[in-house]
């Protein structure tokens, strides 16, 4: 299932838009959270469907997407979802992918060089494709006048001084070598460990074990709170249950970990929630409950 639509809400004096690439089942629900239990998924099915789990087939759906804030009078990208021509011969779902993502965000008023600032929150192939767009066979930054904010322990991890993510994967060199060093050549990546401040409003923060360099972006203007989590959750069965990580984590340990600090700040600070990868409204307030957290409402 495709998403055309775009989502535009305000957080005190930032606007932010949602640009959805791609919306669907995914992947087996187990697979996606492996300790996760089916009656975890059975017993919340009425509002866990259909926008982030089918029931009949089992499957969790997931969004790709980007979120555009505009904040301070610069326009910021978090995530740039899979990116069109790649080779990802080790995931079936983004090999040779074609989407229509450069046009979405043309439709919301959006210019390439209208971005000047890019967040990876970290370095996997579903959150850095559209850092690059193929010009006469040669990847370049997509984005001319943007700085690229990529985490350096990802970059560390990922890159050529680490073995391309230790050799484990394929695509790992793959993805660095079409969507992280065309950018790194241009000079536009801004490597930063711990916490970098990019304006008033918005701080990024390590969060690691999805990957070594996972981070969130914060965000607090005026009243308003919100933390765009990035890969820390993948489905909300993972705010019921925070010790359970997805397949994808390197350390599920410290997955779990960070997991469970961003979701109990998030609850103590009204923070609202906003992860890469949920379908239906994208965002949501979480409250602690006894000694895990509740699902409050969705954002409208």
């Amino acid at each position: 299932m495709t998403s055309d639509s775009t989502d535009r809400f305000t957080l005190g004096d930032v606007e932010v838009l949602r640009i959805v690439e791609w919306q669907g089942a995914f992947a087996p629900a187990r697979t996606l959270v492996p300790d996760s239990a089916e009656a975890l998924w059975k017993d919340n099915e009425e509002w866990l469907a259909p926008d982030h789990w089918e029931p009949d087939s089992d499957r969790a759906t997931v969004a790709l997407q980007t979120w555009v804030l505009r904040s301070g009078g610069r326009t910021v990208l978090v995530d740039t979802a899979v990116g069109n021509g790649r080779e990802r011969p080790g995931s079936p779902n983004f090999h040779h992918w074609q989407g229509d993502f450069m046009e979405r965000l043309a439709r919301a008023g959006l210019r390439p060089e209208d971005v000047d600032v890019v967040v990876n929150t970290h370095v996997h192939g579903d959150h850095v494709g559209w850092n690059t767009a193929d010009a006469d066979g040669e990847w370049v930054p997509a984005f001319p006048n943007a700085r690229y904010l990529v985490p350096a322990a990802d970059d560390f991890h990922f890159g050529p001084a680490n073995g391309y993510g230790g050799g484990l994967r394929e695509d790992d060199r793959l993805i660095y070598e079409d969507s992280i060093a065309p950018v790194h050549r241009a000079g536009q990546v801004e490597l930063w460990d711990g916490t970098h401040r990019i304006d008033d409003n918005l701080v990024l923060e390590s969060a690691p074990g999805h990957t070594p360099g996972s981070s969130v972006l914060r965000l607090a203007s005026g009243r308003d709170r919100a933390v765009f989590v990035g890969d820390v959750l993948h489905s909300p069965v993972q705010i019921l249950r925070p010790e359970c990580s997805s397949c994808f984590c390197l350390d599920p340990a410290q997955a779990a970990d960070s997991r469970r600090r961003i979701l109990d700040r998030a609850a103590a600070e009204r923070e609202l929630v906003v992860p890469a990868h949920f379908g239906g409204s994208g965002a949501v307030e979480v409250r602690r409950d006894g000694g895990g957290f509740a699902v409050h409402p969705w954002r409208p």
